[in-house]
């Protein structure tokens, strides 16, 4: 598929998008999308250790016997800081469990910036299911499945020769001193960026781009904060015309969702908030996982039934009180404290006509 020649100015995804393994979707397609899981070695700069856990739990206790397929999404492996063997060593039980996901579905993996280099590791334990991107269709419509970080202007996040330069100046002098692993994720600037690159390419191309890279979920290119404001606005909408106990149910709402726009802002501060829209017209052509080394749970994408979903796990012991943007509420999972919630949710036909409509 050649695309137009105003996309010439992104070489990298139009590649990815001409080249990838096609995989087709019906209607009883269930798919898993996990990202950034930057395994490492067990020890204290492991971040995955954290969630590692309510990671093997959700996947052997929900979406196995769900019978869900398995897309890793880039960045499994943290080898900017530790070696794969001790990786694969320490974590031997999680890979096992991604494996079995060939029983009842497909699992696939693409590669990330930070685990690049795995293209020329012949024995990987996962080698066999490695690629670059996948093209997930549904009908006559394309979903393209990527890391994130083929779209950056720094050579580092995308070649993997310059990569190992970073790699070993991680390991072997940052490491050491101390000094903390630079990325995507920590910059914001730069995170916008690459999500403004995609978001344009992917209206140009009118297909659905789903990526990991920068940790920040997004669902239909929208941010946390600004769902947050167009679910506020809509209340607001709804309440002139609303009965007397509607309205007080609406105003409840409203306050609940202005608490958690003022923590996303409060959180802002120290991270560098930037919002997700990038032009005035929002486009549903951005998709994002998210990340599972999140400090209170982890964040997934679920393609189910011609459904596509954002979801959060979180172990309910630790967690505060977690707020679905769509009033759902959230799920225990049986046998264990831990706890999903679906945080947005959308027809796949719904997506694909808006993104035909606007784009």
């Amino acid at each position: 598929m050649k695309l137009l020649n105003n996309n010439d100015k992104h070489p990298h995804l139009e590649r990815l998008l001409e080249r990838s393994k096609n995989i087709d979707l019906d209607g009883e397609s269930r798919i898993l999308i996990l990202s950034d899981l930057h395994m490492g070695n067990g020890g204290r700069r492991d971040e995955f250790r954290h969630n590692a856990a309510l990671v093997d739990a959700v996947m052997s206790k929900y979406y196995l016997p769900e019978k869900y397929s398995l897309i890793l999404n880039g960045d499994i492996e943290e080898l900017f800081k530790f070696p794969l063997d001790d990786i694969v060593a320490q974590w031997r039980h999680i890979y096992q469990l991604f494996l079995r996901f060939n029983e009842t579905g497909f699992f696939l993996r693409t590669i990330g910036n930070h685990d690049a280099s795995l293209q020329d590791e012949k024995d990987y334990l996962l080698a066999p299911f490695l690629l670059e991107s996948l093209k997930l269709s549904y009908r006559q419509e394309n979903i393209l499945v990527f890391h994130g970080h083929q779209a950056s202007v720094f050579l580092w996040e995308t070649y993997p020769v310059v990569s190992r330069s970073i790699v070993w100046f991680l390991r072997y002098v940052a490491k050491p001193f101390g000094i903390r692993n630079f990325s995507i994720a920590y910059n914001s600037r730069r995170r916008f960026a690459i999500e403004k690159s995609i978001y344009d390419f992917s209206n140009n191309a009118k297909i659905v781009s789903v990526i990991g890279h920068t940790h920040r979920p997004l669902f239909e290119s929208l941010s946390k904060v600004d769902y947050l404001n167009y679910r506020i606005e809509e209340l607001c909408r709804a309440f002139p015309a609303a009965q007397k106990q509607e309205r007080e149910i609406i105003k409840d709402k409203i306050s609940t969702l202005k608490e958690e726009l003022a923590t996303c802002y409060e959180q802002g501060k120290k991270i560098g908030l930037r919002s997700g829209v990038y032009n005035n017209l929002t486009i549903p052509s951005v998709f994002n996982s998210g990340c599972a080394i999140g400090k209170r749970g982890i964040t997934a994408l679920e393609i189910d039934h011609e459904k596509i979903r954002l979801v959060y796990w979180y172990n309910g012991k630790q967690s505060r009180k977690f707020l679905s943007d769509r009033d759902s509420r959230p799920i225990r999972l049986d046998g264990t404290s831990y706890y999903r919630i679906v945080l947005n949710e959308d027809h796949l036909d719904y997506v694909f006509s808006r993104l035909h409509l606007l784009a």
